[in-house]
This record gives structure tokens, sequence and C-alpha cells, in this order.
């Protein structure tokens, strides 16, 4: 009787190996990507803001958003638009058509 031995499996080729080899994910499915907020800081301030004003945190964003527009300081302007942009999207961008502002 004639004795057929197979080969011995190569371990860096059996499926288990490539399983706990493989490469992860280069982002996280949560991750924002591009619709992250433009700066850590901004993003940081939006979450004090959201600390302090709960849910009506964006609205409150936008009315100091205003009120810098109409007393004709821009740069806290886009400051506080841009803390509106973070927390509510669509509300930075109605408040941007009214005031007609980029």
């Amino acid at each position: 009787m004639t004795l057929h031995q197979a080969a011995a499996r190569n371990s860096a080729n059996s499926p288990i190996a490539r399983v706990l080899t493989r490469q992860a994910h280069g982002r996280s499915a949560n991750d924002n990507g591009a619709n992250a907020p433009a700066s850590q800081l901004v993003f940081e301030a939006a979450l004090r803001h959201f600390a302090k004003h709960g849910l009506g945190a964006a609205k409150d964003a936008c009315e100091h958003a205003e009120t810098a527009f109409h007393a004709g300081d821009n740069q806290a302007c886009n400051h506080w638009l841009a803390i509106c942009r973070t927390l509510d999207r669509r509300m930075a961008r109605q408040t941007v058509q009214t005031l007609g502002v980029n």
C-alpha cells in the first residue's frame, strides 16, 4: 500500500493568518472626514458653547453672529457662524442667507 502525504500547510497563507494580519482600516466609520469643523479650536468652542447653552446653543450662536454683523464686527460674526455651523449646518446656512454674508 502506498502512502500519500500532503505537503505541510504554510502558516503565512492560512485563512486564519490572513485574517489576523489584515491591515486596519484607515479611518473609523464615524469620522466626519470632509464634514469636520474648520479647526479644532472652533470644534472646542462649539462644545463649550453647547455645554453652557444646551440644545439652544446653535440658535444662541446665530444670534451672536447677527449682533456682531450689525455691529460691523466681521471677525466675531464669522466666529459665531462657524460655531453655529458646527452645531447646526442648516441654521447656519439660513443665517448666512439672511445676513447676506459668505
